[in-house]
């Protein structure tokens, strides 16, 4: 059985970092994408960044572009997002998720097949 993991998240000052990471398990495949998404209170899900499964493309939204940057380890077990210049709004629980249909990076929620359950990331000074 597929399970994701997130875990890294925090409390930072506003202009501070964060590493993120996605620990993947249950599955024999790696050829699959990662998508990185969060979810403030009252808003909906938001796809933040996203890693295909077979040349490491990759996009983001562009509120997070040049600030984050999503990557993999070599064995395609852990995908982590580096969170620099942190603000408020980046305030949100994170979830991974992957796509072991397609392998294709996107940034829709639809898109994945499964979910971890989220960590708090929380922006505050």
């Amino acid at each position: 059985q597929v399970q994701l993991v997130e875990s890294g998240g925090g409390l930072v000052q506003p202009g501070g970092s964060l590493r993120l990471a996605c620990a993947t398990s249950g599955s024999t495949l790696n050829y699959y994408a990662v998508g990185w998404f969060r979810q403030a209170p009252g808003k909906e899900r938001e796809g933040v960044a996203c890693i295909s499964g077979s040349d490491g493309t990759t996009d983001y939204v562009d509120s997070v572009r040049g600030r984050f940057t999503i990557s993999r380890d070599n064995a395609k077990t852990t995908t982590y997002l580096r969170m620099n210049t942190l603000q408020p709004e980046d305030t949100a629980v994170y979830y991974c998720a992957a796509d072991f249909s397609t392998g294709w990076c996107s940034l829709r929620p639809r898109h994945y097949n499964y979910w971890g359950r989220g960590t708090q990331v929380t922006v505050s000074s």
